[in-house]
Order: C-alpha cells, then sequence, then structure tokens
C-alpha cells in the first residue's frame, strides 16, 4: 500500500511540474523574445530622439493569464542609444549603436507586454543617461566629448552645414532646421566641431531669391519630407587661402567655411500610406493618375507654412510610455535570482556598467 501511495506522490508531482513549468528567466529564448518585439514597439512609439538597442535583461517576471491566454511580462531592458534617429523608422537591429567617440548614451526601460503568442506593448518608462566626458576621456582621451547646443559656435556649425545641404542638394525645395540631437568637439591640430541635427522641408522652392530664404517657413502638411544630418566645421582651415576656379568672379568659394555635411531625407509616412492606397486602387482602374510624393519632385498639395524657430524642444513622447534624460548615476542590483542576461555591448567604462 505504502509502495501504491508513493508512486501515486510521485505521478501528481510530475503532472503538476508539467502543468506549471518554471517560469522565464532573463537568458531564456521567451524572455529575450517578448523583450526584443517589445523594444521594437518603443521604438515605433516614440516621436523624437535616437533608436534603441537592446543590451540585457534584469528583473524578469512571469504571469499566467488564465482568463485572457497568454502571458503578462514586466521586465528592465538595459538599452543602448544608436545611431540611427527616430525618424528614420529603421529596426533596432539595422543600427548601429554608438560607440565611445560617438556621445554613447545607456539606459534603462520598464516594459509590461503581455505574449499570447504575439507580444503586445502595454506600457513602457525609460530613463537614459549620456556617459560624461570624464569617463570618456578617461578610455579615450582624443575622443570628441559633448558640447552644449546653444554654443554660438554650435549654431555656426549647424547654420553653415544646413547652407552647405541646401546649396548642393537636387531636392525640389528648401530645407530648414528642426531640432539640433547632438553636438561635440575635438582638437585636431585646431578644434574641430560636430554636430546632429534633424531638418525639415519648407515651403520654398529652389528657385526662391536667396534675400527671401530667411522667410521661408516649414511645411504644415503630412507630407512633408524630414531629414537627419551630420555636419562638421573646421574654422581653423579658414586660414588657408582658397583660389577661385578658372572663370569665377565672385568671391563665394573664397569665403566659404570648410564645413562636411550629409543628410538623410526620408518618405513621409502619409505618402507611403497614400502610395499604397493608389497601388490598391490602381488594381481596380486602369487609368488614375499619380501623385507624386518621392524627394526629388514637387509635391502635388497645397501646403502651409508654421513659424520657424532656433532651436525646436523635444517633441510629444510617445502613447505608451515616456522616455527621460537624466545625469549619469549608479544602477541598482537587479531583484531577480536568475538575472542579469548576458550582456551584448561592453564598452568597459571604468565607472558605468554598459
Amino acid at each position: 500500500m505504502s509502495v501504491y501511495l508513493l508512486v501515486l506522490c510521485l505521478a501528481l508531482l510530475q503532472q503538476e511540474g508539467r502543468a506549471r513549468p518554471d517560469p522565464p528567466g532573463c537568458s531564456s529564448p521567451e524572455a529575450v523574445r517578448v523583450a526584443e518585439e517589445a523594444l521594437e514597439q518603443i521604438n515605433q512609439d516614440r516621436k523624437n530622439g535616437y533608436v534603441l538597442s537592446l543590451n540585457r535583461l534584469y528583473d524578469v517576471s512571469h504571469t499566467p493569464q488564465q482568463e485572457k491566454g497568454g502571458s503578462l511580462y514586466k521586465m528592465t531592458i538595459d538599452v543602448m542609444e544608436t545611431e540611427c534617429h527616430i525618424i528614420s523608422r529603421k529596426p533596432w537591429k539595422q543600427c548601429e549603436v554608438r560607440n565611445i567617440g560617438s556621445l554613447p548614451v545607456y539606459g534603462e526601460c520598464e516594459v509590461s507586454a503581455d505574449a499570447d503568442p504575439q507580444v503586445k506593448l502595454q506600457n513602457y518608462s525609460c530613463v537614459l543617461h549620456e556617459v560624461p566626458a570624464t569617463a570618456v576621456v578617461a578610455q579615450c582621451p582624443d575622443c570628441p566629448t559633448a558640447d552644449n547646443f546653444n554654443e554660438p559656435i554650435i549654431k555656426e556649425t549647424v547654420s553653415l552645414s544646413l547652407q552647405r545641404f541646401n546649396e548642393e542638394s537636387l531636392l525640389g525645395n528648401y530645407f530648414t532646421l528642426e531640432n539640433i540631437t547632438k553636438a561635440s568637439s575635438q582638437w585636431d591640430f585646431g578644434p574641430s566641431y560636430f554636430v546632429e541635427f534633424t531638418i525639415v522641408e519648407t515651403v520654398c522652392s529652389k528657385k526662391t531669391e536667396a534675400t527671401e530664404l530667411s522667410s521661408c517657413l516649414p511645411m504644415d502638411c503630412p507630407f512633408a519630407h524630414r531629414g537627419f544630418c551630420h555636419g562638421s566645421h573646421r574654422p581653423h582651415e579658414d586660414q588657408f587661402e582658397f583660389r577661385n576656379p578658372v572663370g569665377k568672379k565672385d568671391n563665394s568659394f573664397q569665403n566659404r567655411k570648410p564645413v562636411e555635411v550629409k543628410c538623410e531625407i526620408y518618405e513621409p509616412q502619409a505618402a507611403i500610406v497614400e502610395e499604397q492606397a493608389h497601388a490598391k486602387a490602381d488594381s481596380g482602374h486602369t487609368e488614375h493618375q499619380h501623385y507624386n510624393h518621392t524627394h526629388l519632385h514637387p509635391h502635388e498639395h497645397t501646403h502651409s507654412g508654421t513659424p520657424s524657430s532656433d532651436v525646436t524642444v523635444s517633441g510629444p513622447q510617445g502613447s505608451l510610455g515616456t522616455v527621460v534624460d537624466q545625469p549619469a548615476s549608479p544602477r541598482s542590483s537587479p531583484s531577480a535570482s536568475s538575472c542579469p542576461g548576458p550582456r551584448r555591448h561592453n564598452m568597459r567604462f571604468v565607472r558605468h556598467t554598459i
């Protein structure tokens, strides 16, 4: 009889073990899947800043939901900022994490998400910290360090970079500054300044007279193109003599600053949606007039303008959560016994665990 009871108890324990599997830890494939998909949805929800990349997980909790089915996950995702701006809408796995020489930023996102099995983000709260210049210099003495956006030389660098972009681009309209997003400087046989900024299409075409450019307003239209730019300025190179090319009589070439700029212009989401609608409509119509929204051609819409400003403040937060920038501070230890998960990126800062 005792042997029978023992076998029965073992069978019940085994059945209970199958019914209640161990909750996934920070390193489990399921928890990582939820974190990766939740982070993708966080980046899609945000309206400004840079795309965030997953570094590792902390404090994973897993609660089965009997009524709804699936599970509710709560976790902390250690994130690192990438080189991609949010307006690019690139997946975070396609973006490079900022290295020590490009003003690295790290942080934590507290996340709640349902998985049944598709992941649906419920809410999030992220806090980001820029690595201090002292930590960067200690690791890389020659790397650029952050500068204040409001410094006159930074504003000049942005202005010169944008001016050169407008002069050289083949786009139909002029662009104006939307936001300065990064600024840094470095000593290389003299000071060098580096900026990152977003731009927005204006109502002024390239036929606009130079005297009227100061009054060009940004398009107040869902079809306005936006762009993300990297610019640099080396004022010390102004001392070198620039000779006019043969046939040039004006001094515009002589006065040109040693400025470099590279911008990516993104098709507005409204144009993509409309193009998809046109494609769908074409399936039932042999003759259909297309609207042209590519950035190499003018729009077929009427645009109104909005007043421009020097440097605008950050845009609205996402509908599901917030992202806050704060000074660097040490992170508290994780509470889950199975955590933290493995780190994907490590810049080996002495005083900052990244």
